[in-house]
């Protein structure tokens, strides 16, 4: 069994953001290239450009299940509720396991300033961070998602 866990978590370190990390290291399910992959989610690292909104992993977690278990008939509605159910539980066991989805609030005690330029990728940077587990925590709930019936 692929750990996207640990791919995720890899990938994180390699410099991708929360997002691309979570996102890329499901390649083997969502059929994306990892160009596409780490295009599309570029724009939600540091929950959302560095706004420190929604946690970027949560936000790549997102487009996986959105993926390989999102709606596309608008008219839908059971499809639409089941995928919001899905998305509310993945949210609902991150938060679990970490306190919260939002950025900030998970930065504490990190460097949780809004805005600027992307923090350099230092050995003092991953000491101090969550981001490295959050990505990792992200991936294996959305395994546990995606095996579930």
């Amino acid at each position: 069994m692929i750990e996207h866990g640990k791919i995720a978590e890899d990938l994180f370190r390699q410099g991708y953001n929360c997002a691309q990390s979570v996102l890329l290291a499901f390649s083997d399910i969502t059929g994306l290239d990892d160009t596409s992959a780490a295009m599309l989610a570029s724009s939600f690292g540091g929950g959302l450009s560095r706004m420190r909104e929604v946690c970027g992993a949560v936000s790549g977690a997102a487009m996986v299940l959105g993926i390989v278990k999102g709606y596309s008939d608008p008219t839908d509605q059971q499809a639409k509720k089941a995928h919001y159910h899905l998305v509310q539980e993945f949210a609902r066991r991150f938060k679990e396991r970490n306190g919260s989805i939002v950025c900030r609030e998970l930065l504490a005690g990190a460097d949780a300033s809004v805005g600027g330029d992307p923090a350099l990728r230092t050995e003092a940077y991953y000491k101090k961070r969550p981001c490295p587990k959050l990505v990792r925590i992200a991936a294996e709930i959305t395994d546990d998602l995606l095996n579930s019936p």
